[in-house]
């Protein structure tokens, strides 16, 4: 390897770091006058190809997801826009803002929610891509905003990376914060099969004999 100055091409000594000639910094050349980059220069570049591989790739799946499936409706988006509303109001603004800013609905299941096997859901969301499916049931069964809330601030969780299990509790142990109590909505079919779900994946939450279904999230009032 030689030393050749790439302005005067007058060739220098190997230990050389200006040329002799015109004082222009030096960069190694092959026999065949071709320049050869630093080591950390080549590195730098193969890193940035390499990202930048891995975010066309993430942004392709991304785009495959949403495109495989179905938008919302306008009267499917304006309810859901309406639930999101209930949980701003009684406190859950982080929830509201996440389902707002970062989640994308899609009405229909996309190819990889197709290819698995799953129980009947209200929703269901794709972490990290933020992708929430909303299924028929969620506009069918909830007799008001407030139970389609309590769905929406399950799917939040899930937007923040929580398992089912924390989902599920974190539901079940702020839903009188929600405003989604057991003697407005004891009787709905998504609070009976919320409250079974949360059981199956959170027995602990259900070992207080002395309240209603063995809940110990359950608040006891008080005799008159």
């Amino acid at each position: 390897m030689k030393k050749k100055c790439p302005q005067c091409k007058l060739v220098n000594y190997q230990t050389a770091f200006e040329c002799v000639r015109c004082g222009g910094a030096l960069t190694y050349t092959s026999a065949s006058g071709g320049s050869r980059k630093p080591f950390w220069q080549t590195l730098l570049r193969r890193g940035t190809v390499l990202i930048m591989v891995c975010l066309a790739a993430i942004a392709g799946f991304y785009v495959s997801l949403v495109y495989s499936s179905r938008s919302m409706t306008y009267e499917q988006a304006a309810t859901i826009t309406a639930s999101i509303d209930v949980l701003e109001k009684q406190g859950f603004s982080r929830e509201a803002f996440l389902l707002r800013r970062l989640a994308t609905f899609r009405s229909t299941d996309h190819w990889l929610n197709s290819s698995v096997v799953k129980e009947n859901a209200f929703a269901a969301t794709n972490f990290p891509f933020g992708i929430i499916t909303v299924y028929s049931d969620f506009f069918t069964y909830p007799i008001d905003d407030v139970e389609r809330a309590a769905i929406m601030l399950h799917e939040a969780k899930h937007l923040e990376g929580a398992d089912e299990k924390e989902a599920y509790e974190f539901v079940w142990r702020n839903r009188e914060k929600l405003g989604w109590t057991n003697d407005k909505y004891g009787t709905s079919v998504v609070f009976v099969e919320i409250r079974k779900q949360t059981r199956d994946v959170s027995p602990i939450l259900f070992v207080c004999d002395i309240n209603p279904f063995s809940d110990c999230t359950e608040t006891r009032k008080p005799f008159n």
